[in-house]
């Protein structure tokens, strides 16, 4: 009886999916799977920080955007900027970015992490590259400057949806700036590349490149028990080495399971919302989402507080203001 409530269930959010996309669209169902697994979920905002943000994994992101953007360019070193940028006015909101990293010649790549579907998907990408190019103008000197600008790239994993429109066996896009008339680049140097973790079904012996490895592991993480054979070398060791939830302190499986489990329920909250009617339901699905992930990070704040770790330490890995965190205690 369970499983033909589940597959009744994934059958009518799946029609919905089509009806929103004209595409299937994945979905969770069923309980929350075990957190301890061997390997951390990357698809967690905290597990990719770990994974690609951190001083220890430069040499992987490096891999990574040399693997997604083949011969076109050769990265060397990447410095990892400020993922934070402030409002132009007063009551803008600030922008926060994954992972935003910059290599040797200024060019700079923000990276991301999109588990769920937002309505302005597109204009957020637009608005985030248009927020880093306009930040290149000096305060000073524009004519000595003359718009020289830097190249800025996007490239956006997708993990449990597709574009609207995509093709379903196309798992990477390229968008970039062309004429419409011949198809010839108009501007080089601003890119969005998009992966669709949903679209990528290769198996094992059908991984052909570097690329393809790497997304594979990605994908797959959390099912491996140990390292395959097939996911050997350098920047692979280094990799499943970071992912592996046993190299995982207290405070960081904290971190990884409040963050795994919010993921879950804002999941569930979402196809709630998609059943009530899309785009009303989601937003009330987002907001339990929302009231759910703040609820965790209050409790693991008390955990913290009762482990007597220093305010710093709580606001850091909570994300929790100091007044927050400071009328939780008893």
């Amino acid at each position: 009886m369970q499983e033909k409530s589940k597959a009744k269930y994934k059958a009518v959010s799946e029609e919905l999916a089509e009806k929103c996309f004209n595409e299937p669209l994945e979905v969770y169902v069923g309980t929350n799977k075990d957190l301890t697994t061997t390997y951390i979920n990357p698809f967690t905002d905290y597990s990719f920080k770990r994974l690609f943000a951190s001083e220890q994994s430069k040499p992987l992101m490096i891999c990574l955007l040399n693997h997604l953007f083949a011969d076109r360019k050769h990265i060397t070193s990447i410095e990892y900027s400020k993922n934070e940028y402030p409002g132009d006015v007063k009551d803008e909101g600030a922008l926060m970015f994954d992972v935003l990293c910059t290599d040797v010649d200024g060019s700079q790549f923000i990276v991301e992490v999109q588990t769920t579907y937002q309505k302005h998907f597109k204009e957020r990408a637009v608005f985030y590259t248009s927020r880093l190019i306009s930040s290149q103008a000096p305060v000073g000197n524009r004519k000595g400057w003359a718009y020289k600008l830097k190249e800025v790239y996007l490239v956006a994993f997708l993990h449990k949806f597709i574009l609207p429109g995509s093709s379903s066996y196309q798992y990477l896009h390229r968008v970039g700036l062309t004429d419409l008339c011949t198809g010839n680049i108009f501007y080089d140097k601003l890119e969005f590349m998009f992966i669709e973790m949903m679209s990528f079904n290769k198996q094992p012996e059908e991984l052909e490149t570097e690329l393809d490895k790497w997304l594979y592991a990605l994908k797959h993480m959390t099912e491996f028990k140990h390292q395959p054979h097939y996911l050997k070398g350098a920047e692979f060791d280094d990799l499943f080495n970071l992912a592996k939830y046993a190299n995982l302190n207290k405070e960081e499986k904290i971190m990884y399971s409040t963050r795994w489990k919010n993921q879950w329920d804002l999941n569930g909250a979402t196809e709630t919302a998609r059943e009530m009617g899309w785009e009303q339901g989601l937003e009330k699905g987002l907001e339990e989402g929302r009231a759910q992930a703040l609820a965790e990070k209050k409790e693991m704040a008390l955990k913290m507080l009762d482990n007597n770790e220093p305010m710093d330490k709580i606001v850091r890995y909570t994300k929790l203001s100091k007044e927050e965190v400071e009328v939780l205690k008893p």
